[in-house]
């Protein structure tokens, strides 16, 4: 007899979801236990890595990344990680455990009311009316992660796995195609007003990421400097180019002025524009119109831009660097990592004597994942992207995505050297992860820039005017929480330790089969502003 639960693994073959995260509950049992064999189960020891390894593996196969969760604890333990993927776009299919469908209604334990527990965070949520109804539904859990990159959650009885699919029809396309095109007459507005700009920008985000080319392209024919989003998740452009900017200022006094002089911005792939703090006044000074390429559609019905298009930006980047005219290029500025040996006479090390060290010997072709947000304008500033992956972070600002994410991103590409640099604080929020990448193998660099305390938000509290509340703790040991976990770590006091250590793993980085945290005790620059 043909089952839900065979025919669901038919869908997740088609659809090449064949790798299982998880960390499973009672409610899981029925569909786990017996798997066969061309499905690969990972377990992570929290449902937050379950989320943030399939969100690397996501991002690093473009593809949706298939996680089940258990109930309402292990959904609920999730939600952060989730609303990260919505954020950072990655696409993933989620399936949810719940109690046996016979007896929900009388709420027995272990019943979740879980349709709205992640909020507006998944791209869509399905309870299937009938048992029959699950595998369709898991394949437009997969089409509906595909087309709105981000998380889409089915919520599945227990039961519902051992029930009849004879004679049923799968609800859902076996194949969905997804063709895309813009008309040049379609374009003419935007090429008008970029053959007609004094002096145009582009803002480049991490909608951008698939692919640099077509953008790289652009910019090189209007000649015009290229800003990366504030608070990204991914670079949009590559961040050694000459015409490379920098990184957008995030408030409006500063977003103005990186901005003034330039009659014409065009973001792509990047909302328009991020901010943090609030302060008042416009965002571009009077007579600068903006423009938006954006394939997000709440990114476009939210911008303030006076035109913009709802469309793959690599389709449309091209067609342009076709149909605008070609500008003299402006005088750029080298952005490659800064020699090695330049930090600071004497004392403890700093976080930008770390990320210059470790600049200076990253391969071009590294996967890094930033997590530490004391020291992101250091890495922002020292560790310029070379490739559409040279660059990732949680848009959403939560902490606990960079171990996870980067075990995932590993094991995705096997063949890359992957390397996340975190501070202790967030790396204490995905610590689970360093159990997975141990025990597959997982050959990633973890850097934990150790301060021993919350940095960012002691100096908020200075900011504020008033003594902080909460301490430090400094004796957190994040090397000896990895070996506990089965990690291979060291403790890197100072500089000499740290250029050993980066000159021994660095340079065979993508062939190594274990992983690796690095602790390295820094101390907080006093010029530290957030």
């Amino acid at each position: 007899m043909s089952t839900v639960r065979d025919a669901t693994f038919d869908v997740l073959r088609r659809t090449g979801l064949t790798t299982v995260f998880c960390n499973p509950g009672s409610t899981e049992v029925s569909l786990l236990t017996g798997l066969p064999d061309d499905l690969a189960f990972v377990l992570a020891l929290h449902e937050g890595s379950v989320v943030g390894m399939a969100t690397g593996w996501a991002l690093g196969h473009d593809a949706p990344a298939l996680a089940v969760l258990h109930t309402t604890a292990g959904l609920g333990n999730a939600v952060g990680a989730i609303a990260t993927a919505r954020v950072n776009r990655a696409p993933l299919v989620i399936l949810v455990g719940q109690q046996d469908r016979r007896h929900l209604a009388l709420e027995p334990f272990l019943a979740g009311r879980l349709a709205g527990l992640a909020g507006d965070y998944p791209v869509h949520v399905d309870q299937p009316v009938r048992a029959q109804d699950v595998p369709g539904a898991v394949a437009r859990a997969f089409h509906q992660a595909t087309t709105f990159r981000g998380p889409a959650l089915v919520v599945v009885p227990m039961d519902d796995w051992a029930a009849s699919y004879e004679g049923e029809t799968l609800a859902a396309p076996a194949r969905l195609l997804r063709p895309a095109a813009v008309a040049d007459a379609d374009l003419a507005p935007l090429v008008e007003l970029l053959s007609g700009a004094h002096s145009p920008a582009i803002v480049a985000g991490s909608g951008v990421a698939a692919g640099w080319g077509p953008l790289v392209a652009l910019a090189e024919r209007l000649g015009c400097p290229v800003w990366q989003e504030s608070f990204g998740a991914r670079a949009g452009f590559p961040q050694d180019h000459p015409q490379y900017a920098g990184v957008l200022p995030a408030d409006r006094p500063r977003l103005r002025a990186a901005l003034a002089g330039h009659d014409v911005v065009l973001a792509v792939g990047a909302p328009v524009f991020r901010q943090y703090p609030f302060t008042p006044g416009p965002l571009v000074e009077p007579g600068t119109s903006i423009a938006l390429i954006t394939d997000d559609p709440a990114e476009a019905h939210r911008s303030p831009a006076g035109l913009a298009y709802l469309a793959p930006p690599a389709i449309v980047c091209a067609r342009l660097a076709e149909l605008v005219p070609a500008r003299a290029r402006p005088a750029g500025r080298s952005t490659g990592p800064p020699p090695a040996g330049q930090r600071t006479a004497g004392g403890p090390l700093r976080a930008a004597d770390v990320l210059r060290e470790l600049a200076a010997r990253l391969p071009d072709d590294v996967v890094l994942v930033e997590e530490t947000p004391s020291s992101r304008p250091d890495l922002h500033r020292l560790v310029p992207a070379r490739n559409p992956l040279g660059f990732l972070s949680a848009a959403m600002g939560g902490l606990g995505f960079a171990l996870p994410a980067a075990v995932g991103l590993r094991m995705a590409l096997p063949g890359r050297p992957v390397v996340a640099v975190v501070g202790d604080g967030s790396a204490l929020y995905g610590v689970q992860a360093l159990w997975s990448a141990a025990h597959y193998r997982v050959g990633a660099l973890f850097m934990v820039l150790a301060n021993g305390r919350y940095a960012v938000m002691d100096r908020l509290a200075d900011k504020h005017g008033g003594k902080a509340p909460w301490p430090a703790f400094g004796e957190v040991s994040l090397a000896a929480t990895a070996r506990a976990l089965g990690c291979q770590a060291r403790r890197v006091e100072g500089h000499g330790e740290l250029v050993a250590a980066l000159d021994e793993v660095l340079p065979t980085l993508a062939a190594r089969e274990h992983p690796l945290l690095l602790d390295v005790n820094v101390t907080v620059d006093p010029d530290f502003q957030p």
